[in-house]
């Protein structure tokens, strides 16, 4: 049986509590995560990763990038074999001592909810084809990665040092003990408790956000690979163990959790492209400096936020390999559980169509915003629905043959 205590917080966990609390005037960054698509499994991992990366397999820096991310696929994938149930639901696991805290515990749930419902329409929209079990624990890892994010892109971001984020990690380690701060704590230490989610991938994008303190430019495309898994990828991982996998699927766990680095990676990389002009504005620039460079632009020509040919022919090598990453996302959500499959593709066919939008603009990712409309949301439900069931068919005649 686990205990929750509520603790009374400090006067800089309460600062930290409001921020989720009000609304926010400055525009975001990331808004990460259509999180949730687990891609299916490339026999051949290393290989697969340097094609998407583009870069020649003797660099060193790439390596130690890839085989870093590799290793921590592999520890994800370890735990959950020990602890998944293949026809598992996420039936309660975790008894609560009162009706007091069960009443909290539905609060705390809701108001997640409540907030992705503000702040991420088209990801709370997928979350509402989940079943209430796993809608309401991806809401509570949705909070607090975007509590974490708020760190260092919030109101209050300029109050943020490194010493916070240490303090910020000893927080979330006591709630993975099941001693959380709030009710946001209290709802994910309830979900971590219910569903085999290590707390590896939410120190590793703690350590994202450390580097956005120091780091403003990147020169590779693996520096930004890396950080994208900082900040994305590690969704991916958090959200595995949650989603579910099918009973019949033939796929390894290792194979599924690094498909899921693939999905919030193109997340990240979508986002980064929407929000170039943003970025640019606040003297950031999230695009690879040689890549710039090959192309004949300089740092000059992004804060001059003019576009001209060499930024249209820069920007679609930029969007062609971020789906590249969503094509590689797209391939395991077969193998994922059949309630699940759905919302997944919706959040993965919503997410992808940003880059479409950046099209339409004609590649004006400076002064315009790339969204997708209410309708054109409503009318990619469908089309979701019927990909997962020609995909989910698909794979079981695969099998037969």
């Amino acid at each position: 049986m686990a205990s929750f205590v509520c603790r009374v917080s400090s006067s800089e966990e309460k600062g930290q509590s409001l921020i989720l609390q009000s609304k926010w005037s400055c525009q975001r960054r990331r808004k990460r995560q259509q999180w949730i698509s687990f891609p299916s499994p490339s026999s051949n991992r290393s290989s697969a990763v340097s094609a998407l990366l583009a870069i020649p397999p003797e660099t060193s820096l790439m390596r130690s990038s890839q085989e870093m991310i590799h290793d921590v696929v592999i520890k994800q994938a370890a735990l959950a074999r020990e602890t998944f149930q293949w026809n598992r639901t996420a039936s309660s696991t975790v008894k609560l001592s009162t009706p007091a805290s069960c009443n909290m515990l539905h609060a705390a749930y809701e108001r997640c909810g409540e907030v992705c419902a503000e702040y991420a329409k088209t990801f709370y929209l997928g979350t509402m084809l989940m079943t209430e079990e796993r809608r309401r624990a991806i809401w509570a890892i949705y909070v607090w990665c975007r509590r974490t994010d708020e760190l260092v892109d919030g109101p209050n971001s300029g109050h943020t040092t490194p010493m916070a984020l240490d303090r910020w990690e000893k927080r979330l380690t006591d709630l993975f003990e099941g001693r959380p701060y709030d009710l946001f704590d209290f709802a994910l230490s309830d979900t971590v408790a219910r569903f085999p989610i290590d707390i590896q991938p939410f120190k590793d994008m703690i350590e994202g956000m450390k580097q956005d303190l120091k780091k403003s430019k990147y020169l590779t495309f693996d520096e930004l690979y890396l950080y994208c898994y900082y900040v994305a990828g590690t969704v991916g991982l958090m959200s595995v163990p949650v989603m579910g996998i099918a009973p019949n699927s033939k796929a390894s766990i290792a194979s599924i959790y690094n498909a899921a680095l693939a999905l919030g990676i193109a997340n990240q990389l979508t986002n980064i492209l929407r929000d170039v002009g943003e970025d640019a504005s606040r003297g950031r620039i999230y695009l690879p400096q040689v890549e710039l460079e090959s192309a004949g632009l300089s740092e000059n020509d992004i804060f001059e936020m003019k576009v001209t040919d060499k930024w249209r022919s820069f920007m679609k090598g930029q969007i062609r390999r971020a789906r590249m990453f969503f094509n590689e996302a797209e391939k395991g959500i077969a193998e994922l559980d059949s309630a699940s499959r759905w919302p997944v593709s919706a959040s993965l066919i919503l997410y992808r169509q940003i880059l479409d939008a950046i099209e339409a603009n004609d590649y004006d990712n400076f002064t315009k915003r790339a969204y997708v409309g209410k309708a054109k949301k409503f009318l990619s439900l469908p089309v979701a629905y019927a990909a997962t069931l020609f995909d989910h068919s698909n794979r079981i005649n695969t099998a037969r043959t």
